[in-house]
């Protein structure tokens, strides 16, 4: 992934290639995986499967394509073959995330360093967890996925905060998109090895918003400019979302006015731009690494509070 990087660094690689050599890739990735297969359904999403025993008409749909566990009462779906082409999409995801999301001094290496910091946390509640459940560390052996994670994540976190301190505004060291990659693979190995896959799309949550937003541009839908960087005011100094140029009727839905003769570009940069105003490029890149932490705590909330809630009264 990183000579992925650097090659599309020197030689500006077209989109379809950012999907497919991070494909083939991943592929040892997913020759080496030895772990489940099968996927956890939520409690507030089982009795979408399941209802008084009996498999609903989704559940049943379900069971046609994968195989839904009637005796876990729908906790549990075994995708089988399917469980490796979603984590090869992962892996596409991770590290072409990261990458769309970037372009001002500190934010390729600000998000990353919050999104590893997390999932550092992540794994060391994981382990006080095995602790308070009356079971004492000395005694037993850790659980592999945990101490992968752990001695993967812990020098990428060390090494980002070296990079990011000469990234950050003005920056003296310019990532490009070999870092993207790089820290994109990272998380995707990790997550997939470390068997918290799930948790880590949800530590991507403003990653994944930026990509939904961006689909318009992605799929051609509306044109889209190698470049959707910020238009920097060269007397003011700020920052303005980027536009391109189009005629009056052409792309009337997506443009701030029907009859604008430009229309923004949809990235999550541009939104904030749209949404605060214009800004220094430094207090940009602070407003989204907040939104990236806000989101991890929302991610926390989902994932140790929300779901850990009683549903079955809930649901009757």
């Amino acid at each position: 992934m990183i000579f992925l990087g650097f090659t599309d660094d020197s030689l500006d690689l077209k989109w379809r290639y950012k999907l497919i050599l991070p494909t083939i890739a991943s592929l040892p990735l997913l020759v080496a995986y030895s772990g489940p297969t099968a996927l956890y359904v939520p409690p507030p999403f089982q009795h979408f499967l399941m209802y008084d025993g009996n498999l609903t008409i989704l559940g049943h749909i379900l069971n046609t394509v994968v195989v839904v566990d009637k005796l876990a009462g729908g906790a549990i779906v075994e995708l089988g073959f399917y469980f490796l082409i979603f984590m090869g999409l992962l892996a596409v995801f991770c590290t072409n995330a990261v990458n769309i999301l970037a372009g001002i001094n500190g934010l390729e290496c600000g998000q990353s360093y919050i999104i590893a910091c997390s999932i550092l946390f992540f794994k060391l509640y994981e382990l006080t967890q095995l602790q308070y459940s009356k079971v004492s560390l000395e005694n037993i052996e850790l659980p592999e996925n945990h101490l992968f994670a752990l001695f993967m994540i812990m020098p990428f976190i060390g090494t980002t905060l070296g990079l990011l301190r000469y990234n950050w505004f003005p920056a003296q060291v310019f990532v490009g998109d070999t870092f993207c990659y790089f820290a994109g693979m990272t998380f995707a190995v990790v997550g997939i090895h470390g068997h918290f896959s799930k948790t880590l799309l949800l530590l991507f949550l403003p990653q994944v918003i930026n990509f939904l937003y961006s689909l318009p541009q992605l799929f051609k839908i509306i044109p889209c400019p190698r470049h959707r960087l910020p238009r920097v005011d060269p007397t003011t100094q700020l920052l303005h979302y980027s536009r391109f140029p189009c005629a009056k009727e052409e792309h009337r839905w997506f443009k701030v006015r029907p009859g604008d003769e430009e229309c923004p570009n949809y990235t999550l940069i541009c939104v904030v731009l749209r949404v605060l105003g214009p800004m220094k490029e430094r207090s940009l890149c602070l407003a989204l690494l907040i939104i990236q932490t806000s989101c991890t705590i929302f991610a926390f909330f989902i994932r140790y509070v929300w779901l850990d809630m009683d549903w079955t009264t809930s649901v009757n």
